[in-house]
């Protein structure tokens, strides 16, 4: 019971900072758009306790019909126990100019970051959960010749990020192969130290949908998704915040490999 306590209180945080968000800012700016999402993880298992992560990001706004970011990712993952997990690798996005109030304008803006994770799994009967803790460090390209020129220097952000997600099997007590389950995440973006300004709340994730097991390295999902998004800048004209609330669907793809020798 304690444990059903500790995972509806994280969800109710998760749901309710972008409304203590909203009550902090009246004078904000609020920019709507239809998210189109297409993403592919891959475990690549090196060794019995050693795996490298994969990872790419499709994202368009308008459902599908404009570009918003690319997001490619590599990381490296290493197993310390049945539910402990740590991992650390980069991460290089893409972001194009999209939106109402668009944070970028002109050429699309370059960003690396590198990051470190920490993910506890646990077993409430049916359900799996997992609990990521992210620390990233930030280096966002800026655009000479308002936007249009090239990169001339890089803002350097650090950001913490945490994720719950949850997994039910609908056809047993576990999930086996050739399986529907249904799954679920919600996750909060928190800005720190120099260069964050008034983005400290940075972006927030909601998603729930089904999804379906073809084999033991196999997995495809269909969500909705629901972020709310801070600008790191105010609007130019007026001075005000910008929040984003997107909302579409995120398709994704989980193809797991085993690389170890046969014994």
């Amino acid at each position: 019971m304690r444990k059903y306590c500790v995972l509806v209180l994280l969800l109710v945080l998760l749901s309710g900072l972008p409304q203590h968000a909203r009550a902090q800012a009246p004078a904000r700016l609020p920019d709507s758009n239809t998210l189109g999402w297409a993403t592919y993880s891959g475990d690549l298992q090196l060794a019995d306790h050693w795996s490298l992560h994969t990872e790419y990001q499709l994202r368009r706004v308008k459902l599908l019909g404009r570009q918003q970011q690319h997001l490619a990712r590599a990381g490296l993952m290493r197993q310390l126990g049945e539910r402990l997990e740590v991992s650390a690798g980069y991460t290089f996005l893409r972001t194009s100019s999209y939106g109402r109030y668009p944070s970028v304008n002109g050429r699309p803006q370059p960003e690396h970051r590198t990051y470190q994770d920490v993910t506890l799994t646990d077993e409430l009967v049916r359900l799996h959960l997992e609990h990521r803790l992210r620390l990233e460090q930030r280096w966002i390209g800026q655009r000479a010749g308002e936007g249009q020129g090239p990169v001339t220097d890089w803002q350097y952000q650090n950001r913490v990020r945490y994720q719950l997600l949850a997994r039910l099997p609908l056809q047993g007590p576990t999930l086996d192969n050739r399986e529907w389950y249904l799954n679920g995440f919600g996750e909060v973006f928190v800005g720190f130290g120099r260069n964050v300004g008034q983005n400290v709340f940075n972006q927030s994730r909601l998603s729930a949908g089904l999804g379906y097991q073809f084999g033991p390295n196999l997995q495809l999902e269909l969500n909705y998704l629901n972020q709310i998004s801070q600008h790191g800048s105010p609007e130019p004209v007026t001075g005000r915040p910008v929040f984003e609330y997107n909302r579409g669907l995120r398709l994704n793809a989980q193809l797991d490999v085993d690389l170890r020798r046969s014994r």
